[in-house]
């Protein structure tokens, strides 16, 4: 399994508009991309920082994404969002949601 997480800093008072376009707009277009198995999002208590991650079946599904339609769900967050989004990728080794399928390189 793979990860990415992206970091966004965070316009005041925009948390709940950000949290409906991620489950009317963002999510949806995720669920159609072959190998995504889940979406969370965490957002500090100040509301002002989040971020969120992506979980794939493995490292290439989660390219495929960043290559096709990565680009348009910046759009889609951009007005409540400063600056732009740090993306980082992982190896996911372990998860009490998830069967996890070693990768040989761990």
């Amino acid at each position: 399994m793979f990860a990415r997480r992206v970091y966004m800093r965070l316009k005041a008072g925009c948390v709940a508009e950000l949290t409906k376009k991620l489950d009317k707009e963002v999510i949806p277009m995720l669920r159609k991309l072959k190998g995504f198995q889940d979406e969370i999002t965490f957002v500090t208590q100040s509301g002002t920082e989040a971020f969120a991650i992506s979980l794939w079946d493995r490292a290439e599904s989660a390219e495929v994404y960043n290559r096709t339609i990565y680009s348009d769900v910046v759009d889609i967050v951009s007005k409540y969002i400063d600056g732009t989004p740090q993306v980082e990728t992982f190896d996911v080794t372990n998860s009490t949601f998830h069967t996890i399928v070693r990768s040989t390189s761990l």
